[in-house]
């Protein structure tokens, strides 16, 4: 079985349920996601990591866990420019509060909820420590992954399509190590 394979199972089955309160289900979120850093005109990792970034939710990991978990499940099939913008999301959502003015405000009740439950906007030092990381705000990771899906406008966006039993093949195939091959996941 490829990686496509097992990540298109995920979004078969537990992207098929209610996400965290929110009006759309976690993988139609997450499919809004990736729609958005593809519009953006964002490299193919990064918009895999755009549509994987919740996965860890999909493996049924807690809201503080589920980027590191999910990014750690990643690096089965996907390098760093994929896993590390999937493990630094949430520390993107709480980074782009704290510095992006008005970027609260586009948050859902429920992203809001989140965000306390993750540590709330970043102090100036973990901004900071933030911005010295290799995949954050500006080097094509962490924070641009944390601007898309959240709001209203991430759950006005297009929806990728799923292609059958491949998710988006085209884009995982270019970052993905030997067409996708790889054993049973963990």
């Amino acid at each position: 079985m490829t990686g496509v394979e097992v990540i298109a199972g995920l979004f078969a089955g537990p992207g098929a349920r209610a996400y965290l309160g929110e009006e759309v289900t976690i993988g139609v979120h997450m499919r809004q996601a990736g729609a958005l850093a593809e519009a953006a005109g964002a490299a193919a990792p990064l918009v895999a990591a755009a549509l994987l970034h919740d996965v860890g939710h999909l493996r049924n990991e807690t809201d503080a866990r589920h980027g590191d978990a999910g990014a750690r499940w990643l690096s089965q099939w996907f390098g760093e420019p994929v896993t590390e913008p999937v493990r630094l999301h949430v520390a993107a959502k709480r980074y782009l509060c704290a510095t992006e003015p008005g970027y609260f405000g586009l948050l859902s009740q429920e992203s809001v909820r989140t965000l306390a439950l993750q540590g709330g906007p970043m102090t100036a030092g973990q901004a900071a420590a933030f911005e010295a990381l290799p995949f954050r705000a500006g080097r094509g990771g962490g924070a641009p992954l944390g601007r898309r899906g959240q709001g209203p406008g991430g759950h006005a966006a297009a929806v990728l399509p799923l292609r059958g039993a491949t998710l988006w093949a085209d884009h995982f195939l270019t970052v993905l190590p030997r067409g996708g091959r790889t054993r049973e996941p963990p």
